[in-house]
This record gives C-alpha cells, sequence and structure tokens, in this order.
C-alpha cells in the first residue's frame, strides 16, 4: 500500500493491529509491571480489552489504563503474542490516544514543545559544562552537524539526545568505530530528534514532522544503515515511526541497529584490539526492552582479557533505567537490590549499558565499595582508548556551588547564563537520583 499519509498509515496500522488481537490476555500475563502495577487481580483478558477501548477511543478501565500508563517497555509482551501483534505499539497507541482525549491539539502541541524545550535546555548545558567545541563538533553538535559529508559514509552513528549528558559514553563509541576503521557521520541532538516528545503529548503530527526532518538525514549513507546509541530513539523508530512510513510509501529509508549488537557482530574485527587485560570482577547492569543487547554487552565484557564476569541474578526489567520511572518506588528497590547483591558479591564494578542507567547509578560509587563504569569504559581500557567520565566526577561533587566552579571557564567560553546552569545542575544532574545516595561504606 502506497500514497497513504503518516497519519492514515499509522491508522491503518492500528486497525489491522486491533483485528489481529483475540485478546488472550498472554501479553498481559508476561509483563513484569502487573505485580508492582497491582494488577495481579485482574484478569488479563479484561486488561488487554481495555486497553483495545482505550485505542479505539482514549477511555477504557482503569486498571487498563494503569497498564498502559505502568509500561516500562521490557517487550516481554512482544516474545508473548503468538498472534503477530505488537503489544508494546498498542500501549504506546493506548498513552497516545489517553493524551488526546486528555487534552486538546492546542494543549498538546504546547506540551510536546515544552517538553522538547526542556530537553534541549538539559542536554545543551550539561554537554556544555564537559566538552571542547571540538569534542561537541567531534558529536555532530557543532557547525559542522549542519554541513554534508563530502562523501557517503559507510554507516550513521545516531546518538539520540541524552547520551551527550554522558558524553564519554559516545566518544568512546566513535573511538572504537575509529580503531576499526568504519567511515561514519555522527548525527543526534534536539536537531535530529526522534519525535519522541510530541508523540508522548499526543501529537503525532508534529512528531512525524520532527521525525521526518531527522530521517532525510539519517538515510545518508552507502549501506543504509543506522547505528543507534538510545533505547528510545531505537524504539520510537523502529516500532512506530519508520513502519508507518513504509506502510506510507512502500519503502523504508534505512535499518537500524543498536551499537551494542552492531559492535558484537565485529568481535572478529575487534579481538585483535584487546590487547591489554582488565582484572576485574564486574556485574553486569541489563535492561530486557531491546533482544539482544544485554547479551551482546555480556559476550564483549567477555571478550575482555582479564575480565570475570559476576551474574547478580537481578531481574532484567524495562528499556533502561528512566523507563522504570512509571513506578517510582518499585525502580528504587530494584536498584537497591542490585547494589546490595553486587557488594555481596565482592565485584569491583557494576557495569551499565545505557546512558540513562549510568547518570542514575554513578553517583552510587561514593557510597559503595565498587565502581560504577560503562561497559565501553573497560572495552576501551582493554584498547588503550579511555575518555574521562566528567559527568560522574560532577555528579559526585554533590553541591551546585561546587560543580559551577569546576566549570567556571566552559561556563564562561560558552556565555551559558549562571542562573539556568544552577537550574540545569540541580534539576537535571543532582535531581536525577531516584535511589537517594546513603553515605553507606
Amino acid at each position: 500500500m502506497t500514497g497513504l499519509s503518516f497519519q492514515d498509515a499509522l491508522s491503518t496500522r492500528v486497525s489491522d493491529m486491533l483485528d489481529a488481537c483475540t485478546r488472550c490476555g498472554a501479553c498481559v500475563s508476561a509483563c513484569p509491571v502487573v505485580a508492582p502495577a497491582g494488577l495481579e487481580d485482574v484478569e488479563p483478558k479484561a486488561v488487554i480489552e481495555g486497553v483495545l477501548d482505550i485505542v479505539r477511543s482514549g477511555q477504557g478501565p482503569e486498571a487498563s489504563q494503569k497498564w498502559a500508563q505502568s509500561c516500562m517497555l521490557s517487550g516481554d509482551c512482544i516474545t508473548a503474542c503468538q498472534d503477530g501483534v505488537n503489544p508494546r505499539f498498542l500501549l504506546a497507541t493506548a498513552r497516545v490516544q489517553m493524551a488526546r482525549h486528555a487534552n486538546e491539539p492546542t494543549a498538546r502541541r504546547q506540551q510536546g514543545v515544552a517538553a522538547f524545550r526542556k530537553l534541549t535546555e538539559d542536554v545543551g548545558v550539561l554537554s556544555q559544562l564537559q566538552l571542547t567545541n571540538a569534542q561537541l563538533e567531534r558529536l555532530g553538535q557543532g557547525h559542522s552537524a549542519s554541513l554534508a559529508p563530502d562523501e557517503l559514509p559507510d554507516v550513521v552513528f545516531y546518538t539520540g539526545c541524552n547520551v551527550l549528558k554522558t558524553p564519554h559514553i559516545a566518544l568512546l563509541c566513535l573511538d572504537i568505530m575509529d580503531a576499526l576503521a568504519i567511515k561514519y557521520r555522527v548525527l543526534g541532538g534536539p536537531a535530529n530528534c526522534c519525535g519522541v516528545q510530541q508523540w508522548r503529548a499526543g501529537d503525532t503530527e508534529k512528531s512525524s514532522s520532527v521525525a521526518g526532518n531527522s530521517i532525510s538525514r539519517l538515510s545518508q549513507s552507502r549501506t543504509g544503515q543506522v547505528l543507534a546509541w538510545c533505547p528510545s530513539c531505537f524504539v520510537q523508530f523502529t516500532e512506530n515511526t519508520l513502519p508507518t512510513i513504509e506502510l506510507a510509501t512502500g519503502s523504508r529509508p534505512f535499518d537500524m541497529t543498536p551499537f551494542m549488537r552492531f559492535l558484537h557482530g565485529e568481535l572478529d574485527r575487534l579481538r585483535p584490539f584487546l590487547l591489554d587485560a582488565v582484572p576485574m570482577r564486574v556485574a553486569l547492569h541489563r535492561h530486557s526492552g531491546v533482544p539482544g543487547v544485554a547479551e551482546a554487552a555480556e559476550e564483549l565484557l567477555r571478550a575482555v582479557p582479564g575480565i570475570e564476569l559476576i551474574e547478580l541474578n537481578q531481574p532484567a526489567v524495562g528499556l533502561q533505567s528512566v523507563s522504570l520511572a512509571t513506578l517510582p518506588a518499585y525502580k528504587r528497590e530494584l536498584q537497591l537490590n542490585e547494589l546490595e547483591a553486587a557488594r555481596g558479591a565482592g565485584v569491583d564494578a557494576l557495569v551499565s549499558v545505557y546512558h540513562s542507567d549510568h547518570r542514575e547509578l554513578c553517583a552510587h560509587e561514593r557510597d559503595w565499595p565498587f565502581q560504577i563504569l560503562n561497559v565501553l569504559e573497560i572495552v576501551g581500557e582493554s584498547m588503550g582508548l579511555r575518555q574521562n567520565d566528567q559527568y560522574k566526577h560532577l555528579k559526585l561533587l554533590q553541591d551546585v556551588d561546587a560543580i559551577v566552579d569546576d566549570c567556571s571557564d566552559l561556563i564562561a567560553h560558552y556565555g551559558l547564563d549562571g542562573e539556568t546552569a544552577r537550574r540545569v545542575i540541580k534539576l537535571g544532574m543532582l535531581g536525577d537520583q531516584p535511589l537517594p545516595l546513603q553515605g553507606l561504606r
């Protein structure tokens, strides 16, 4: 089918899934948030039937609304469905419909704009508190980001937005690709948004417009391959946007691969670079939302000489740490249990994959007898590649004045407004602490 508008194609996809769903409730039964959301006594079939009502009208039973709003994007529902339905997409659509039912179009547009502006401010300030002009350019955030490449790259590396708050992770991605002689172009940041902020506000029209502008740039590579760092962007593109565009136009602009899975696929080329032993006992902080990512990270760690990987036997829930914000108490419980398990196992480091995992966990290094590292820091260490984790350094200061003083040169260099910088540090960095620091030793 071709010649459809984005909105018509989206409606067709939703209608097809509504028809395909047999209301069996398997997706509800498989969902890890049912119990912590207090829905274990509700019949799964009734919950999914109510979700379908919400998708149709924006209204439905309280239990179904709660399930949709509690979704952490774990993806267990997709595996459980035997009818070719993507329940995670249906839940995303249900949340859109609830937002559309609750607010008029002008209010939806305003909410999306407000969320996007906050994202832009937080990302801009926190990245400038850590990076030089040259580093920003390297991450596609300076003047060069607006220039067409002299030749098409092999791949496009898509950072998303929020990894720029912890830029050492993104820089290590580039260092490793440089070592492997992969030709890439970097795109990301708010100027290349996936449209998820507008989508969450129920403004699918603006979301498709924002995503469409980014897609035209992301599609410019020799292989048609985009390497995605951010899992939220990955889900937004691969489940919400690209299949809809494919239905509307008859073609898909590019394929998208999580960077960790891509790097695992290059493991044979990578092994000769893993020369230096990194003698550490480490445990991997896991999430299940994008299949194969945690497994890829585990195999990459096992390939590093000297690494002993310890299994903590903790549940892998959600897309990434920030996705667990739908149930704050449950999130704190999971994080505390994992920190206690890591201490009990005597690990040297608890190792994250995603940027939001690192942001939320890194300051706990102050209170627990192990480091908080990213998997690429360990891979990079073995390759002789290092990037300073300035975000963790700043967050460990735990004081707005001390952070401002530490960053005074960059604040002056970029001409950042002092009040804005303080607000972002207070709320966007120090306030990004779901499990409070405890002073444990």
